[in-house]
């Protein structure tokens, strides 16, 4: 008689995750490959199930959500209201918001449902860190408070900002993450649209079963539901998240819910007065005595890093293409450690010398990165006017395609509008071409580069002189730059092939 080989633990592991790692469906254009993994980013209204699944394209883990409807006749009542919802999720781009990547629609014969693809925060949720932190007797770092409190201020900032503002109207430790080089991202930030756009009774699971949730009840304000919501009721959020990031666990004393005293305890234990003003004014009970997240980003307590320090890292990383590689490096490695860059002089009193040896290059290196992180939002230089909404990087309502037609999505139109440009000229050993070469800096970051050669014919002899100014003085028509850019480079190559074919 035999007796089975027992598997070893590692084995049965490798199996175990093999079966998670099964591709279950692929979306419509193959980019998509959902896996049999569950995941949570944070409790969403009506989604039923929220799965692992691996972007084709870039190799990273994205999150597969799907919204089931039981009744087919409302969801087809609801159609053009849940596009036009997730369109508007489409456009929403900031770094410190969970990315909104794709989705699309399915109808089935028993049940439809939509799929959208979100941004896999692998790290998660503050909720989780806070905890980790105090179970291993630690307390918060002052530095570490700022720097999220200024990254989720950034975000509502820009939600709030935009037309129609956008109310997040579910934050709380639980849907904001944190990375592991400290950049924090929130999600959920669809929540109030579902809740509006998706009738509970069509909807599988509760619509409301975060707010229904009694641990999380006192995260949001007195007047939530009451009426029409405003950017009040995040502000009042965003003052519990800050608290509770400050003391890393409001004290429930047994209770299912926090209660009121245990909020105001709490405040008061904080030792800084600043960070204690900051946090009551998010919380006080009048929503219109609330400030705005605009405002709550120049508080005094925010402040770790001088404006002009700010300012001139953006600019250096926003134009770090035209910039030779690892120049900072090796410019840092050129100066001499004991020469002055800057003096202060006082008429009474000594004046202060700042030299090169105050300045460590690693801590510049490290400032940099974190500011190409979004660590450091610009937010001291933000305008008043509402913010402009980003290239839609969805499909209009025509081209958006179900499961059932697998076909490759259409080209987009170019809408973005063009920042900056940079023009380069080489000619070749011969001298017999030139090849040029337009670097395009888009409005979405999301940058172009359009070349062809120029030979030394009548017809071309200006073609960069051309191209460079018709792109500066149509600069606010990305429509007319784009496509004039592209029409010239095309003609002008079947002028020059047809002049070389003469001569």
């Amino acid at each position: 008689m035999s007796v089975p080989e027992r598997k070893s633990g590692s084995e049965g592991k490798e199996e175990e995750s093999e079966d998670e790692s099964e591709i279950l469906e692929e979306s419509p254009c193959g980019r998509w490959q959902k896996r049999k993994e569950q995941v949570s980013q944070g409790n969403v209204p009506g989604v039923e199930s929220a799965s692992l699944a691996m972007d084709t394209e870039e190799g990273v883990e994205v999150v597969w959500n799907e919204v089931l409807f039981s009744d087919k006749k409302v969801f087809k009542a609801q159609e053009e209201k849940i596009k036009e919802m997730f369109d508007n999720l489409m456009q929403v781009e900031h770094p410190n918001i969970v990315k909104f990547h794709k989705y699309w629609l399915d109808m089935k014969e028993s049940q439809a449902r939509v799929v959208f693809i979100t941004e896999y925060m692998s790290s998660g949720s503050l909720k989780q860190f806070l905890k980790k932190t105090k179970k291993n007797h630690k307390t918060m770092n002052v530095k570490a408070w700022k720097r999220w409190c200024t990254q989720i201020l950034s975000a509502l900032s820009y939600l709030h900002s935009c037309d129609p503002p956008i109310i997040h109207g579910n934050l709380t430790c639980d849907t904001i993450f944190i990375q592991h080089n400290g950049l924090i991202k929130i999600g959920s930030v669809w929540h109030r649209l579902f809740v509006n756009v998706f009738p509970d009774a069509s909807v599988h699971g509760k619509a409301r079963q975060h707010r229904d949730e009694q641990r999380n009840l006192h995260f949001f304000a007195p007047e939530y539901g009451a009426g029409e919501d405003d950017y009040a009721i995040d502000i009042f959020s965003f003052g519990i998240c800050a608290l509770e990031m400050a003391v890393l666990e409001i004290q429930a004393n047994g209770d299912t819910a926090v209660s009121k005293e245990a909020i105001v305890n709490a405040g008061q234990s904080l030792e800084d007065p600043l960070m204690r003003e900051f946090t009551q004014s998010c919380l006080r009970h009048d929503a219109k005595l609330r400030p705005t997240a605009h405002d709550l980003l120049f508080h005094r307590v925010l402040f770790e890093v001088h404006s002009l320090k700010l300012l001139a890292a953006h600019c250096l990383i926003n134009n770090q293409y035209l910039l030779p590689e690892n120049c900072v490096e090796e410019k840092t490695k050129s100066f001499d450690p004991n020469a002055v860059m800057a003096e202060i002089k006082h008429e009474d009193r000594a004046g202060v010398q700042l030299k090169y040896s105050h300045v460590s290059p690693l801590e510049l290196d490290k400032f940099l990165e974190d500011v190409k992180n979004g660590i450091y939002p610009l937010m001291n230089f933000a305008s008043s006017r509402p913010h402009p909404v980003p290239r839609a990087l969805s499909l209009s309502q025509e081209q958006v395609e179900t499961v059932k037609t697998p076909t490759p999505e259409p080209q987009e139109t170019e809408t973005r509008k063009v920042v900056q440009m940079h023009c380069n000229l080489e000619s070749n050993d011969e001298g017999t071409k030139t090849h040029l070469t337009l670097f395009l800096k888009m409005d979405d970051k999301l940058h172009r580069q359009l070349s062809c050669d120029i030979f030394p014919t009548d017809t071309s002899k200006d073609l960069a002189s051309e191209l460079v100014y018709y792109a500066f003085i149509n600069e606010e028509d990305s429509d007319k730059v784009a496509g004039f850019l592209e029409d010239a480079i095309s003609r002008h190559r079947v002028r020059a092939l047809t002049s070389a074919s003469t001569q």
